[in-house]
């Protein structure tokens, strides 16, 4: 299968994630012009933010740049992913852009209220 281009990539998981250019210029605090640039191909996003778009759609940044295949790479996570594997939350409520529900990334104010509640059951159980 052929290698994918970044700008090509770039929208094809926008749009499967859902997010509107405005939307994820907001999650990302960049400009809306500037996830249009990288759209259009006319620049690519800085590494920091790659990785968070990385994190954001649950890849690695080589699959986000297109250095690995993401169908072929999502069809062998996907058999993978019926494994029960341990979720750390307090890493994912702590890490900026990793926690979502509902297919929305979590706002900060949710997720420290989610640590805070966690917390608190914890230590009610001792």
């Amino acid at each position: 299968m052929s290698k994918i281009d970044v700008a090509e990539n770039l929208k094809i998981l926008r749009k499967k994630h859902g997010y509107t250019q405005q939307e994820l210029a907001n999650i990302l605090k960049v400009a809306k012009t500037t996830v249009s640039t990288w759209e259009r191909g006319a620049a690519k996003p800085r590494m920091d933010v790659a990785s968070k778009l990385a994190s954001l759609y649950g890849i690695s940044v080589s699959q986000l740049i297109g250095e690995s295949n993401l169908v072929e790479d999502e069809t062998h996570a996907n058999k993978k992913s019926t494994e029960k594997e341990p979720v750390d939350l307090d890493k994912a409520l702590s890490e900026e852009g990793m926690a979502m529900f509902d297919g929305q990334p979590l706002s900060e104010e949710y997720k420290r209220a989610l640590l805070a509640m966690l917390n608190t059951m914890k230590d009610n159980s001792k």
